[in-house]
């Protein structure tokens, strides 16, 4: 049995969905916020979160963790 918040519990989400779901939970600021990044804090969206996190693997990994952290609160 896998732990809800291992990254295996991510198994079958798309970064879309994720991103997707981040936004409708926290809002834009608030995802910027938490997690410091350009694409959050500056004229925000998903395409260009998209392009970003998909290109940088440390980013995409907060990203990832925050969503897992907003299941467990949600």
């Amino acid at each position: 049995m896998k732990p809800e918040n291992s990254p295996a519990s991510l198994h079958g989400m798309t970064l879309e969905a994720i991103l997707t779901d981040l936004v409708a939970f926290y809002g834009w600021d608030e995802m910027g916020k938490r997690i410091n990044i350009r694409c959050f804090t500056h004229d925000p969206s998903i395409l260009s979160s998209l392009k970003f996190l998909r290109k940088t693997p440390w980013a995409r990994e907060k990203v990832e963790q925050l969503y897992l952290q907003s299941r467990q609160a949600g």
